[in-house]
């Protein structure tokens, strides 16, 4: 698994945990999603996240709350509930294209390097 696949895979077992949607959803994100960087997300994902972090950063904070709390907070549950699909829909994507970011090796072997001979260990 990857990074990115780690990190979606631990907010959705928040995510199915016991406990209020609210709760769940703060959780989820704020120890598991709130450091990864669009960036790096595949391209695929990158706006449904983006979305994601906008509805989770929306709210000024008061009182020494975070952004992230004082967002769920004004969230009615319906909303927090779709946000919760939406980190479901990520991870899933995430998940289903794998490893299609990672350098194939060829099965060929046509493609082999060919030793040098000053590695080649002589009698």
């Amino acid at each position: 698994m990857s990074y990115h696949e780690n990190r979606f895979y631990a907010a959705v077992s928040v995510l199915a945990s016991n406990g209020h949607i609210k709760q769940r959803l703060i959780k989820a994100y704020e120890d598991n999603l709130a450091t990864v960087n669009e960036d790096e997300l595949p391209i695929v994902v990158k706006q449904m996240f983006a979305d994601i972090q906008h509805q989770m950063n929306r709210v000024t904070p008061l009182n020494g709350e975070s952004p992230i709390c004082a967002s769920v907070r004004k969230m009615s549950v319906e909303e927090a509930s779709e946000c919760a699909v939406s980190i479901v829909t990520v991870y899933s994507e995430i998940a289903r294209l794998g490893g299609a970011g990672q350098t194939l090796m060829p099965i060929d072997g046509s493609d082999k390097k060919l030793v040098p001979p000053f590695l080649i260990k002589s009698n």
